[in-house]
């Protein structure tokens, strides 16, 4: 009996070590899964114009108090329809508005100081033309888009950055709480 009071008390201590450990990988997961699906959705709304050789869009609504759906507007009605492809990024890890992530001049200055537009606003919408490139206005935009995602009750497991610049090509930076911001891809 008393080693097994003993195997038990183990077997707890180590528990209790490895608990916060495991809780910090669970949520830097999270975190890298909420940006890697907002860059697949990018890059298959990109893919999609492409392949139809038209206008298409990438859409994000605001769902609930704390989720974005995000996805394709192939007709860039500004909704989607249920045929359309289309997640929600929900739980932990959300997009963020502006403001809340670290201040992002790292990543302007790798990009040769461009200025860099937060896409955190419900109904925000960026159109891709036949080549990939996206188009606002009719013409091939300049902008550099920005998605902050990360969590505005626990920022001490840091934030992710979702860049999308005017060629189409999709980078992800990540930052601690404090900054500064790294390119991850």
């Amino acid at each position: 009996m008393v080693e097994l009071a003993v195997s038990l008390t183990v077997l707890l201590i180590l528990t209790a070590i490895a608990i916060p450990s495991l809780m910090y990988s669970f949520r830097t997961y999270q975190l890298n899964d909420a940006a890697t699906r907002v860059s697949d959705a990018l890059k298959f709304t990109r893919f999609e114009a492409v392949r139809r050789n038209t206008q298409v869009c990438f859409l994000m609504q605001s769902g609930t108090a704390s989720s974005w759906i995000i996805g394709t507007d192939s007709n860039c009605s500004g909704t989607f329809n249920t045929n359309e492809r289309q997640q929600v990024i929900a739980g932990f890890a959300g997009l963020l508005p502006s403001g809340v992530a670290p201040s992002p001049t790292a990543i302007s200055a790798k990009l040769g100081g461009a200025s860099l537009t937060p896409m955190s606003s419900s109904g925000s919408s960026i159109a891709f033309d036949a080549r990939g490139a996206i188009r606002v206005g009719g013409s091939v935009s300049r902008t550099i888009f920005v998605f902050y995602i990360g969590s505005t009750t626990d920022p001490e497991f840091g934030y992710r950055a979702v860049v999308l610049v005017p060629s189409g090509n999709i980078q992800i930076w990540t930052a601690p709480a404090a900054g500064p911001w790294q390119q991850v891809s």
